[in-house]
């Protein structure tokens, strides 16, 4: 079981920005796709971003150009970087590390950081 550790959240006026922060349990990068997720009140929960091992990222078309996903090799730490918030990026943001064995998909998740944007 991966151990992971966001931080960073608050809150936040409309267009400011945040960097969350995902520290995990090990050298896990070379394995697990890093993901960013979040979730609003009464809605499911989505993905934001995420990047494979091999450094390839995805966003959801929401954030595109606007969040970056990034990691640190040697802190074992993935990154989000929120620019140009919007009210509707309100939201829990869960770190997840995923690995896919055996044709299922393990996945372990954060505790959750909560993100308030005001406008």
């Amino acid at each position: 079981q991966v151990q992971l550790v966001e931080s960073g959240g608050g809150l936040v006026q409309a267009g400011g920005s945040l960097r969350l922060s995902c520290a995990t349990s090990g050298n896990i990068f070379n394995v697990y796709v890093m993901g960013w997720y979040r979730q609003a009140p009464g809605k499911q929960r989505e993905l934001v971003a995420d990047i494979t091992p091999g450094g390839s990222t995805n966003y959801a078309d929401s954030v595109k150009g606007r969040f970056t996903i990034s990691r640190d090799n040697a802190k074992n730490t993935v990154y989000l970087q929120m620019n140009s918030l919007k009210s509707e990026d309100t939201a829990v943001y869960y770190c997840n590390a995923g690995r896919i064995s055996g044709g299922t998909r393990f996945n372990s998740w954060g505790q959750g950081t909560q993100v308030t944007v005001s406008s």
